[in-house]
């Protein structure tokens, strides 16, 4: 096979046009040159589970027979690391070794259809890691940054939400406060419920929480939704009060209550022009999407338990949704999330990627590739990366003034050390959180967490 025809191949035409160019330049000696390489198969594939911030992170690395030449992708399922760790090495490597790693999309097709059943959160992240560092390769192979090869920049930089909470509403405040100053325009704000385990409010529990008479796998927090949806709306009145417009303010409802509470808690905020509302019901629920649309204009974000097609498809025809937040590897890498921005371009629907700590830095300059190079992009949500992460993956999007920045090296432009990498191991003891299984209300029903 002649290098134009397997270095092009899975590329894409605007991936395509642009080697064509490069090797037009080089000329006939380059090309030449070119002639005499060996086809590009893939060698190996490898498996990195580390924890530099102490979430456990699946990072894949997909070598080639080209010396130096390899790719890595994010594979993070933190709950089921060792899960996916075992997908990858024992199924997804030997179905991949030999195989032409510019081949991008075949490759992610046949892999999808290898277990027969698919879409899952474990074989969907070990599918994503192998096809994020695919793309990296294919970046690399041609000398451009992936945003290049999905059609170039569509923004300078990628604006990022930053994470405020606190035990009362002037603890809120001040977060709030600090991070504008820092740069931010869009800040996620979330408040204790006095007494309750509260999501996304730095560890604030409830119940028996904790106990040291109480096994692990059966302390409980303790969660009501009443309370929940009744302090919410005045944590709001009072920022817009002492803020005014200066600020995007967002929160994150995380499935927690029952739909009737959630489309009631949508209405109370509206007077309070939220940028958008998180996940108001479950992946389970989200036939009330079209009650909710009727009842308000609050904007509604929702995707991140996202793992199949068929669980968004429906939201975003319908114009049910204003921002899609699915999980990048947890929908199967970046060749489907291309397609789904594509989709969401025509209806509409803004992306805003989850980009917590359990997405590894690798799979957060993912995201940030595809937000430059997608014109529908919303937000992004952002973190400040540890040094210890820096470390491990140099080449960490850089955040300035509450904006992401990729690298324009060729690829993701990050790579692993991974000798540093292998100073980070995961514990398994326990295997993974166990409070997200104990999550209950004061009657001991389980609840979603």
């Amino acid at each position: 096979m002649q290098r134009r025809e397997w270095l092009t191949a899975g590329m894409g035409v605007a991936g395509a046009s642009l080697l064509a160019g490069q090797m037009a330049r080089a000329g006939p000696a380059g090309a030449a040159q070119g002639r005499k390489l060996p086809p590009l198969r893939i060698f190996d594939v490898q498996t990195f589970v580390t924890a530099p911030a102490g979430i456990r992170l699946v990072v894949v690395k997909v070598l080639t027979n080209e010396a130096g030449l390899y790719g890595l992708g994010c594979a993070t399922f933190t709950q089921r690391a060792r899960v996916v760790e075992t997908a990858i090495d024992k199924y997804l490597k030997p179905f991949l070794i030999g195989k032409d790693p510019l081949q991008v999309e075949d490759i992610y097709q046949s892999s999808w259809v290898s277990s027969y059943w698919r879409n899952g959160p474990v074989l969907n992240n070990a599918l994503s890691g192998v096809d994020m560092a695919l793309w990296d390769i294919v970046g690399k192979r041609a000398g451009l940054p992936v945003y290049q090869l999905l059609g170039g920049k569509c923004r300078d930089g990628v604006d990022t939400y930053f994470h405020a909470s606190g035990k009362d509403f002037a603890t809120v405040e001040k977060a709030v406060r600090a991070a504008m100053d820092k740069g931010w325009r869009h800040v996620r704000a979330q408040v204790t419920v006095p007494g309750l385990a509260t999501y996304g409010t730095g560890g604030a529990t409830g119940g028996i929480e904790g106990d040291p008479k109480v096994p692990p796998n059966r302390r409980a927090q303790v969660w009501e939704p009443g309370p929940y949806v009744r302090i919410v709306p005045r944590l709001f009145e009072h920022l817009r009060k002492q803020l005014g417009d200066r600020v995007e303010l967002l929160h994150d409802v995380h499935e927690r209550v029952p739909p009737i509470l959630a489309m009631q808690l949508a209405r109370d905020l509206e007077p309070f022009r939220l940028f958008f509302l998180e996940d108001p019901f479950s992946p389970e629920d989200v036939g009330y999407f079209k009650h909710l649309r009727k009842l308000t204009s609050t904007p509604i974000a929702m995707g991140e338990l996202f793992n199949n097609p068929n669980e968004w498809l429906d939201l975003i025809a319908g114009r049910l949704i204003d921002f899609i937040r699915v999980h990048l590897s947890q929908i199967g890498g970046l060749t489907q999330a291309r397609k789904l921005a594509a989709l969401c371009e025509f209806f509409g629907v803004r992306s805003a990627w989850h980009g917590p700590g359990d997405v590894s830095p690798v799979g957060h300059a993912v995201n940030v590739h595809l937000d430059l190079a997608i014109p529908n992009f919303g937000i992004q949500e952002g973190r400040i990366f540890t040094q210890a992460e820096q470390d491990v993956f140099p080449g960490c999007p850089a955040l300035r003034n509450g904006y992401y920045h990729a690298s324009d090296r060729p690829g993701f432009g990050i790579d692993i050390d991974e000798k540093l990498a292998r100073k980070f191991p995961i514990s398994d003891d326990p295997p993974f959180d166990l409070r997200w299984g104990n999550v209950r209300r004061r009657d001991g029903t389980s609840v979603r967490p």
